[in-house]
């Protein structure tokens, strides 16, 4: 049991835990985070990560939004806030009231506090 395959066996076996996951697995999402993160992608990716929208202005990016203690407006990185900004509009933003539900608002707030994941 002491071959040169043997011991190369022993070695590589712990790179391939590391390499696939091993202790830094991320949890899956919640069925209210994946609702969100569907909300996300078909309302709000289009101008916020992919700008297939040809807006001159880009959208800041939402990634770690709560990761701050502030918005990028400078505005309290809070799911209040966050909200009235959807439901209201802001800027080149438009408003989004009455297009989002309490549960779907709530599910996209729970989506952007998994930093987009």
């Amino acid at each position: 049991m002491n071959s040169p395959a043997y011991f190369a066996f022993i070695l590589f076996v712990p790179v391939i835990a590391l390499a696939t996951g091993g202790c830094h697995r991320v949890p899956d999402l919640t069925e209210q985070q994946a609702e969100g993160k569907h909300l996300y992608q078909i309302r709000c990716a289009h101008c916020h990560e992919e700008n297939d929208l040809g807006l001159k202005k880009i959208p800041p990016d939402l990634h770690r939004v709560f990761a701050a203690s502030a918005l990028p407006s400078g505005a309290p990185a809070t799911d209040a806030e966050v909200q009235r900004v959807v439901m209201a509009g802001k800027g080149m933003m438009p408003s989004f009231a009455g297009r989002f539900t309490d549960l779907q608002m709530a599910a996209l707030l729970s989506y952007l506090h998994t930093s987009l994941r």
